[in-house]
């Protein structure tokens, strides 16, 4: 991932960064997310990523807490790799997943939109490949799947699903299945692919519950 000239490398992540809370919305590293922005502080904080760093730290809202602007503790940067103005004054774009962190202190602001700074150092992880450990899971993988498609009735393209890397099979899937909020949550905070995988696949099967605990800021 690091060979990549437009993704900075990880000692040169950015020590602020505005963050986005969207309730089901994740991306997660070399996944892609669209979004429509229309609010006029998130224009503004596009306006302002794009000026500089050109990313924004995606994060879910804490839905069990009492306080409405609470935010669960990790979260994931996003580059902005695709923009396009609107007609009417929307902003149509799409993030590129760049590496997970966990929320330190929230700065104060005069844009409206909210800013940390962030805490990369659990997720060094996510610049590096991780097929080559997975790839020995990827048969449960494929045939978990199958068991939830069939469950849910839902169709898939099985054999092109078989022919992606692991990796990427599972951090698209968890983007585009449609998971609770808690669930990927769970599977975001999940530190390591290897953890990642084995948590997919206990909530594909149905063998998994979400914990009480879950971390928030």
């Amino acid at each position: 991932m690091s060979s990549n000239p437009f993704i900075s490398p990880f000692d040169a992540l950015p020590a602020t960064l505005p963050i986005f809370p969207l309730a089901g919305a994740i991306v997660l590293p070399r996944t892609e997310l669209p979004l429509n922005i229309f609010e006029p502080r998130y224009l503004k904080m596009v306006e302002d990523a794009l000026g500089s760093h050109r990313m924004i730290g995606m994060i879910q809202p804490d839905p069990s807490a009492r306080n409405d602007a609470a935010v669960y503790r990790t979260g994931c940067a996003g580059r902005i790799t695709q923009y396009r103005e609107t007609s009417d004054c929307r902003i149509e774009m799409v993030l590129t997943g760049v590496c997970r962190f966990d929320v330190g202190e929230e700065l104060p602001t005069t844009r409206g939109y909210r800013m940390i700074m962030p805490d990369w150092s659990r997720f060094a992880d996510d610049y590096v490949e991780h097929d080559e450990v997975l790839r020995p899971r990827h048969a449960q993988l494929i045939e978990s799947l199958k068991h939830y498609f069939d469950v849910n009735d839902l169709e898939a393209d099985i054999p092109m699903l078989e022919r992606l890397p692991t990796a990427r099979l599972v951090d698209s899937l968890v983007l585009a299945l449609p998971l609770e909020s808690a669930e990927k949550q769970m599977l975001l905070e999940s530190v390591s692919a290897m953890e990642r995988l084995e948590n997919f696949v206990a909530l594909l099967e149905g063998d998994f519950d979400i914990p009480d605990s879950a971390t928030r800021h």
